[in-house]
């Protein structure tokens, strides 16, 4: 997979087209990706002991790898993704500008 953890991606289909986030966690299996405050799920926690209350919270669920592009850190542009291999280093290249990212 060619998104990683901490990357920041734009979102480009779905309820939230359009906004930015970082990724928090990678999921290869089912080629999906949570990114914080982007598919928020509203969950209803039931009270644990009598002195707290039940509430009602969000978390985020994760979306498909597709919907997502990842902004290259260098020109600040959403962009693919390609790959260079350099003294046996595989090192991921934007395809805009060229640039070999970490």
């Amino acid at each position: 997979m060619k998104i990683k953890k901490n990357d920041t991606v734009l979102i480009i289909s779905g309820k939230d087209k359009g906004k930015r986030g970082k990724v928090l966690k990678v999921l290869n299996q089912d080629n999906r990706v949570m990114v914080e405050s982007v598919n928020l799920v509203k969950k209803h926690r039931r009270q644990k002991s009598e002195r707290e209350k039940g509430q009602i919270v969000e978390i985020p669920k994760p979306i498909s790898v597709s919907n997502v592009k990842l902004i290259c850190p260098r020109c600040s542009k959403p962009t693919r993704v390609g790959y260079k291999i350099l003294d046996d280093k595989k090192l991921r290249q934007c395809k805009k500008c060229k640039e070999d990212f970490e």
